[in-house]
């Protein structure tokens, strides 16, 4: 039996495992693709957060679900349960190709990149060839262009739909958030589905070869420019033959197999924070009066697939009758758990997103927020209509600051306010909600 108290648990980040800080807890992400899980899998990882995690799951912004404060010896455990229904957590965080988020939208484009996305999950996942990465490497499939999230990711695919019976792709690069943003550009444009891999290959190949240790692509372009860039991908593509990703069988099946083609429920899950047992709740429900299917929104909620053969409305009503749907759920507002767990949050996220919606609930209720503990910007407040950044911890009598993002075109947001307290942030929100009034909110300090 190993010493866990001895353990090297940055060696353990490839495995989906994070150090929470100098307690010993540990944090375990699953890594979904696309946000897809099965109400077998929802088991499962209900079982482990409420034997080892204190009864809740975190869901993230790009579809995976972590478990907070576990101990080094239970690991062994939380791996057999996840394997036994086909959960893994091999690249989820560390230097590997993370989670490939997507949009889950109805219809046969959701079937057409949920496939996808399964094949460049089974593709990368614990692949030694693309594993050892400077830092981490964020791919995503977007249905058409709407917001910016194209341009956050080391490489997104965005699906132009098909032509001539084959599925295209624009492909983007070099994105990302962060302490130094960088909008991606457009690598290639309408490129078809069975160059996708190789192509992706040849990015992540020239990103091993030539960007520093913990350095991100995005960074390697800053360095070295587009063009040289260019150069060093045609080198590592040229030659390289095609990978089919659609089969016979996915073409003439594929929505009909897909979940999610006869649409989704929404489960709102505030802050992403969801308690094991209402997890169970949905995914009993979701076996009974669905497909089987949930997934992990990019607003942090549980959808459930509507079942082929039904209009969902008997799903609708468990999900009612079990208390799961309630109307009025305030601001859709993505969290990163804050200091609350993660050793570089600065504020509490869950608190303060509470306090926004309690301020601002009617008025901020077709926007799209995200609060964020650090500038590391893991939920994306560049990406929301109102983004909020911890910039300064609360400290020796010195109280938190904050930073204000907005945006309204098509690119990042941009900050328009920082080292802001707590009164102030809110007030500032106040007046990009209400530019001719002021917005009054009693203060409560994280």
């Amino acid at each position: 039996m190993p010493d866990f108290s001895a353990i090297d648990y940055q060696t353990f980040k490839i495995n989906g495992v994070y150090r929470q800080g100098g307690d010993g807890a540990l944090m375990v992400r699953a890594k979904l693709p696309g946000g897809l899980f099965s109400a077998p899998q929802a088991e499962a990882l209900c079982s482990v957060a409420e034997d080892f995690g204190g009864g809740k799951l975190h869901l993230t912004c790009r579809g995976n679900i972590e478990v907070h404060g576990l101990r080094g010896e239970q690991l062994p455990t939380v791996q057999r349960r996840y394997q036994a229904v086909g959960l893994t957590t091999r690249g989820a965080c560390g230097g590997a190709v993370r989670g490939v988020a997507c949009a889950l939208d109805g219809g046969e484009s959701s079937a057409r990149i949920q496939l996808l996305v399964r094949r460049l999950h089974a593709h990368f996942t614990g692949n030694p060839h693309f594993e050892g990465l400077p830092k981490k490497f964020k791919l995503a499939v977007e249905n058409g262009y709407c917001g910016a999230r194209h341009l956050c990711q080391d490489l997104a695919m965005v699906y132009l739909g098909r032509d001539a019976g084959r599925d295209l792709c624009d492909v983007w690069v070099a994105g990302g958030l962060g302490r130094q943003p960088r909008e991606g550009f457009l690598l290639a444009g309408r490129v078809p589905f069975e160059r996708l891999i190789p192509l992706v290959e040849g990015v992540i190949r020239v990103y091993m070869q030539h960007a520093p240790a913990g350095k991100r692509l995005k960074h390697l372009l800053t360095d070295i420019g587009e063009a040289e860039f260019r150069a060093l991908l045609a080198r590592e593509t040229d030659g390289t033959t095609p990978c089919p990703v659609a089969s016979p069988f996915d073409d003439a099946l594929g929505e009909l197999a897909c979940p999610g083609t006869r649409g989704w429920i929404a489960v709102p899950v505030p802050a992403g924070r969801l308690a094991a047992a209402d997890l169970r709740r949905i995914a009993t429900i979701a076996a009974t009066n669905g497909d089987g299917w949930l997934a992990v929104s990019r607003d942090q909620d549980v959808l459930v697939s509507v079942a082929a053969d039904s209009d969902g409305a008997a799903l609708r009503e468990a999900l009612q009758n079990a208390g799961l749907l309630r109307p009025g759920t305030g601001l859709r507002c993505r969290v990163c758990p804050g200091s609350a767990v993660c050793p570089k949050g600065l504020v509490p996220t869950r608190e303060l997103a509470a306090q926004l919606n309690e301020c601002f609930p009617d008025s901020g209720r077709d926007l799209e927020w995200a609060v964020c503990g650090c500038s590391n910007s893991c939920s994306g407040p560049q990406l929301a209509d109102i983004g909020i950044v911890g910039a300064r911890k609360a400290t020796g009598g010195r109280p938190a600051l904050f930073d204000l993002y907005r945006r309204t075109g098509e690119g990042f947001g941009t900050a328009v306010a920082t080292g802001l307290t707590l009164e102030e942030l809110l007030t500032a929100v106040g007046q990009l909600l209400h530019p001719v009034t002021k917005e009054c909110c009693q203060q409560v300090e994280p």
